[in-house]
């Protein structure tokens, strides 16, 4: 299992970062129509892995205590919002944010960084729980990860650092997810009975991402055409991650 929650935490850091590096060479009218495209998708597959992976899995293995479980779900989400405001946990997507310009591009390190800290926490706790759970977050991580860090590459390059430089930061920044996901394991294998609890603020995370961030950058584009590719492309992420989960459905 261990080999599964490294693998899938360097495709979710550096491999995320390399797909987004890639959509760096793009025009800049493809670029914005590959991420929309991928923020479409990525919602639809953090709702459904939250809503129909982590919170059921949670509260089954908390003992059927649904109650406890959605405290834990509620407070991280508080934790979540005072988190971003305090420290500014992704960019802020107006121009006229503070921290677009030369000081964005250290925070914008420093909370990807944490960001990423935190995903191969959540990886291992998943896969911990059940292979096809932690298939379902790994690929629901991979999947939000790509448009985040194409955002990220472009305050960087914004802030005034080379693309090589911007790439070797970045990367330097997400690589905190691999040690993260590796003691954890060690933990979670150790202290199994906090894993509902880290499964219930994985599900907090992907909730909130899919809601204040990801949601917001989709109603920027308006009109039925964008609405209806939109819709179809929030529907394929659904399928996908319905379909991984299902293949793991169990009784205990």
């Amino acid at each position: 299992m261990l080999e599964w929650i490294i693998l899938f935490s360097i495709l979710g850091s550096i491999g995320a970062i390399s797909a987004a590096a890639t959509f760096m060479l793009f025009k800049d009218k493809t670029q914005k129509l590959l991420v929309t495209i991928l923020i479409s998708y990525a919602t639809g597959v953090l709702l459904t892995a939250a809503l129909l992976g982590l919170i059921p899995e949670a509260i089954e293995s908390a003992g059927n205590e649904p109650h406890i479980v959605m405290m834990f779900l509620l407070g991280s989400i508080l934790f979540f919002f005072f988190l971003e405001k305090i420290i500014i946990w992704r960019n802020c997507p107006d121009e006229e944010c503070d921290v677009h310009g030369v000081a964005a591009g250290p925070i914008v390190l420093v909370g990807d960084a944490f960001h990423n800290f935190t995903d191969g926490i959540v990886i291992a706790a998943a896969f911990l729980t059940d292979f096809h759970i932690g298939l379902a977050v790994g690929f629901a991580i991979i999947a939000h990860e790509v448009p985040q860090e194409t955002g990220d590459f472009g305050i960087l390059l914004h802030s005034g650092f080379s693309k090589k430089k911007a790439y070797a930061y970045n990367a330097l920044s997400s690589s905190t997810t691999i040690p993260a996901a590796i003691i954890s394991y060690f933990i979670f294998e150790t202290l199994s009975e906090i894993i509902p609890y880290i499964l219930a603020i994985s599900a907090a995370s992907f909730l909130y991402i899919a809601l204040s961030d990801l949601t917001p950058e989709l109603h920027k584009r308006l009109g039925l055409k964008h609405g209806l590719r939109q819709l179809i492309l929030l529907l394929l992420g659904i399928t996908t991650m319905i379909f991984i989960i299902s293949l793991g459905v169990h009784t205990h």
